[in-house]
């Protein structure tokens, strides 16, 4: 208690409730000091918890990229680039001819699985343990022995381009795309809701729009797709071939002030208690919500931009990376703060039930084979259980 009175004085908030979670002055929201709050509450919450293999000295503490030294930043990113050079370990039997690199087979890992993995029970789950298996790849592959930095969005919702993830230095993951003029607003239509008319989001365009353009990443090859989304017929050789293209960016903050402000993450945190609403509002799902489409999920998506829009090969964009361990934490936050109520899963296996499948429980597995192999949904929640997972977020 002497740790937790130290801790919530540190970050100036008021005295708790019998929940432990304090009655935050709107200002504090505003400004992200709830979320530090918030996020302090859920670590003591969390270490209370700590077994098997994840022992205290284990831990690995998941940091903000601008609170890790430059030095340490440097190391990162070089970690991930030695990670990009490393060959593909995946089957040479034609499923997936484009797959040169690890960084291919991360994407695909997330191609095949995208519409199994998206608007459906697994969606917090699955990507928790792709986080993990990256930050394991990072380790085994090159190197990386700290835990995994994320980015947190509300810090750069008025100047993404002077972000120090952003701004194209030797200590960021690259910089803006070059900048494409003259381009027109994007329309998203989502569909998928109660009411048959699609729910339409219109974004205007952002300061990129074309090719990484200096700092690290700004070489970095996309191989696989682009995947049609039309109804175009695809083959594995279409889609999964070696189609060499840069990576690009469009940096834009009109999506992260509509969805992924301080304000958006607090009071999805604390708005609601059962996992339906809290994961369906932070997706946008169109059958728990048609007032908030996009979510914080959507919101760091489109603010990147460029490829990190593409929902079924984002991941080549180091800043995938970023924003999911972002949504993780918001996920960890939410689940600590009322761990033994927050263990479980809701709908089915497939994006918006298209097509009808199955409910998904925890006893179901999760896999990202051949890095990982399969666990059960359960051992996803506790992340200090040591089976497997190790790590908290500071």
């Amino acid at each position: 208690m002497q740790l937790l009175s130290a801790l919530l004085f540190a970050a100036g908030l008021a005295t708790a409730t019998p929940l432990n979670i304090p009655n935050y002055a709107q200002a504090a929201i505003d400004s992200g000091l709830a979320l530090k709050g918030l996020n302090a509450l859920a670590t003591l919450s969390a270490l209370t918890r700590t077994g098997g293999t994840c022992t205290p000295t284990k831990i690995k503490y998941r940091r903000e990229w601008r609170t890790l030294s430059k030095a340490d930043r440097r190391k990162f990113v070089a970690a991930v680039k030695c990670l990009q050079g490393k060959p593909s370990v995946l089957p040479k039997d034609g499923t997936v001819p484009g797959a040169i690199t690890l960084w291919d087979d991360l994407a695909y890992a997330h191609a095949w699985r995208t519409f199994f993995v998206h608007m459906s029970a697994t969606f917090l789950v699955w990507h928790r343990y792709f986080l993990f298996t990256y930050e394991t790849l990072l380790e085994t592959e090159c190197g990386w022995t700290q835990g995994l930095p994320y980015w947190e969005w509300g810090l750069d919702v008025n100047n993404m381009r002077g972000s120090p993830l952003f701004d194209g230095s030797d200590t960021s993951i690259g910089s803006d795309g070059v900048f494409v003029p003259g381009r027109p607003d994007f329309i998203l239509d989502i569909i998928g809701g109660p009411d048959p008319e699609p729910i339409r989001v219109v974004f205007p365009p952002g300061t990129g729009g074309g090719c990484v353009e200096r700092g690290p990443f700004n070489d970095t090859v996309v191989r696989l797709g682009p995947f049609p989304l039309d109804g175009t017929p695809w083959t594995n050789e279409t889609v999964y071939g070696n189609n060499p293209r840069c990576l690009d960016r469009d940096l834009n903050t009109n999506p992260l002030q509509r969805w992924s402000t301080f304000r958006n993450s607090t009071e999805l945190i604390l708005g609601y208690d059962n996992i339906r609403e809290f994961q369906g509002f932070l997706e946008g799902d169109p059958r728990v919500t048609t007032e908030k489409p996009i979510g914080i999920h959507g919101g760091g998506h489109w603010g990147v931009g460029g490829i990190t829009r593409d929902p079924i090969i984002s991941p080549y964009d180091p800043a995938f990376w970023f924003h999911h361990n972002q949504l993780d934490r918001i996920y960890w936050i939410w689940q600590n703060l009322d761990f033994n109520n927050r263990k479980d899963v809701f709908g089915t296996g497939t994006w918006g039930n298209f097509p009808p499948s199955p409910n998904v429980t925890v006893e179901d597995f999760i896999d990202v084979l051949p890095h990982q192999p399969a666990i059960k949904i359960k051992d996803s929640m506790n992340t200090v259980s040591g089976a497997p997972f190790c790590y908290v977020y500071v």
